[in-house]
Protein backbone atom coordinates (compact mmCIF):
# COMPACT_ATOMS: atom_id res chain seq x y z
CA UNK A 1 0.00 0.00 0.00
CA UNK A 2 1.49 3.22 -0.86
CA UNK A 3 1.42 6.48 1.76
CA UNK A 4 0.46 9.76 -0.36
CA UNK A 5 0.31 11.47 2.82
CA UNK A 6 4.04 11.77 3.27
CA UNK A 7 3.90 16.44 3.73
CA UNK A 8 2.64 19.16 2.59
CA UNK A 9 2.32 20.12 -1.02
CA UNK A 10 3.53 23.60 -2.46
CA UNK A 11 -0.40 24.55 -2.39
CA UNK A 12 -1.22 23.41 0.85
CA UNK A 13 2.00 25.68 2.00
CA UNK A 14 0.87 28.58 -0.19
CA UNK A 15 -2.92 28.62 1.29
CA UNK A 16 -1.12 28.54 4.67
CA UNK A 17 1.03 31.29 4.61
CA UNK A 18 -1.68 33.16 2.54
CA UNK A 19 -3.87 32.73 5.92
CA UNK A 20 -1.35 33.76 8.45
CA UNK A 21 -0.62 36.08 6.62
CA UNK A 22 -4.57 37.43 6.87
CA UNK A 23 -4.30 36.89 10.45
CA UNK A 24 -1.17 38.85 11.22
CA UNK A 25 -2.43 41.87 9.17
CA UNK A 26 -5.55 42.00 10.80
CA UNK A 27 -3.45 41.58 14.51
CA UNK A 28 -1.17 44.87 13.10
CA UNK A 29 -4.16 46.76 12.09
CA UNK A 30 -5.55 46.56 15.27
CA UNK A 31 -2.35 47.56 17.31
CA UNK A 32 -2.55 50.23 14.75
CA UNK A 33 -6.38 51.70 15.29
CA UNK A 34 -5.16 51.20 18.88
CA UNK A 35 -2.42 53.39 18.81
CA UNK A 36 -4.35 56.15 17.22
CA UNK A 37 -7.13 55.92 19.63
CA UNK A 38 -4.91 56.32 22.72
CA UNK A 39 -3.00 59.42 21.18
CA UNK A 40 -6.55 60.92 20.54
CA UNK A 41 -7.47 60.07 24.14
CA UNK A 42 -4.26 61.31 25.77
CA UNK A 43 -4.90 64.98 23.73
CA UNK A 44 -8.34 64.97 24.52
CA UNK A 45 -7.38 64.69 28.33
CA UNK A 46 -4.73 67.57 27.63
CA UNK A 47 -7.05 69.55 27.01
CA UNK A 48 -9.60 68.86 29.19
CA UNK A 49 -7.18 69.65 31.76
CA UNK A 50 -5.54 72.92 30.46
CA UNK A 51 -9.98 74.16 30.06
CA UNK A 52 -10.42 73.21 33.62
CA UNK A 53 -7.42 75.46 34.89
CA UNK A 54 -8.59 78.42 32.81
CA UNK A 55 -11.70 78.23 33.70
CA UNK A 56 -10.58 78.20 37.70
CA UNK A 57 -8.38 80.95 36.95
CA UNK A 58 -11.68 82.65 34.76
CA UNK A 59 -13.66 82.07 38.26
CA UNK A 60 -11.23 83.97 40.23
CA UNK A 61 -11.10 86.73 38.36
CA UNK A 62 -13.46 89.91 39.22
CA UNK A 63 -16.34 90.07 37.24
CA UNK A 64 -15.72 92.97 34.30
CA UNK A 65 -19.02 94.51 32.65
CA UNK A 66 -18.54 95.06 28.74
CA UNK A 67 -15.22 92.96 28.47
CA UNK A 68 -14.70 90.40 25.21
CA UNK A 69 -12.07 88.46 26.99
CA UNK A 70 -10.31 87.42 29.91
CA UNK A 71 -6.87 87.36 30.62
CA UNK A 72 -4.83 83.42 30.07
CA UNK A 73 -4.08 82.18 33.29
CA UNK A 74 0.12 83.55 33.25
CA UNK A 75 0.86 80.29 35.71
CA UNK A 76 -0.49 77.35 33.53
CA UNK A 77 2.18 75.33 32.60
CA UNK A 78 1.40 74.70 28.67
CA UNK A 79 3.05 71.97 27.41
CA UNK A 80 5.12 72.69 23.61
CA UNK A 81 2.51 72.55 20.45
CA UNK A 82 -0.37 72.99 22.44
CA UNK A 83 -1.97 76.76 23.07
CA UNK A 84 -5.21 77.93 24.60
CA UNK A 85 -6.71 80.96 23.25
CA UNK A 86 -7.73 84.00 24.87
CA UNK A 87 -11.50 83.52 25.80
CA UNK A 88 -14.06 84.74 24.33
CA UNK A 89 -16.79 86.60 26.41
CA UNK A 90 -20.32 86.64 25.47
CA UNK A 91 -22.98 88.42 27.86
CA UNK A 92 -26.15 86.66 28.11
CA UNK A 93 -28.45 89.35 27.46
CA UNK A 94 -28.53 92.09 25.30
CA UNK A 95 -27.18 93.73 27.61
CA UNK A 96 -24.92 92.36 30.19
CA UNK A 97 -26.73 92.21 33.46
CA UNK A 98 -24.20 90.05 35.32
CA UNK A 99 -24.36 86.70 33.16
CA UNK A 100 -21.43 86.40 30.49
CA UNK A 101 -20.82 82.99 28.52
CA UNK A 102 -17.20 82.50 28.61
CA UNK A 103 -15.80 80.29 25.59
CA UNK A 104 -12.29 78.76 26.05
CA UNK A 105 -10.43 77.02 23.27
CA UNK A 106 -7.46 74.41 23.25
CA UNK A 107 -5.33 73.25 20.15
CA UNK A 108 -2.53 71.21 19.38
CA UNK A 109 -0.42 72.35 16.58
CA UNK A 110 -3.04 74.47 15.06
CA UNK A 111 -5.96 71.91 15.28
CA UNK A 112 -8.97 72.46 17.88
CA UNK A 113 -8.94 69.71 20.13
CA UNK A 114 -11.52 71.23 22.40
CA UNK A 115 -13.98 74.16 23.05
CA UNK A 116 -15.80 74.25 26.20
CA UNK A 117 -18.23 77.04 28.44
CA UNK A 118 -18.84 78.31 31.13
CA UNK A 119 -21.00 80.77 32.60
CA UNK A 120 -19.86 83.36 34.72
CA UNK A 121 -21.86 85.26 37.16
CA UNK A 122 -21.20 88.63 39.34
CA UNK A 123 -21.62 87.85 43.13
Amino acid sequence: MKDNNKGFTLIENIVALGLLGIVVTAFLGSISTAARTNMVADRRVTAESLARSEFEYIKSCNYTYSTDNYPIDPTINIPSRWSIETPAVEPLHASDNGIQKVTVTIRYDSDEVLSAFIYKTER
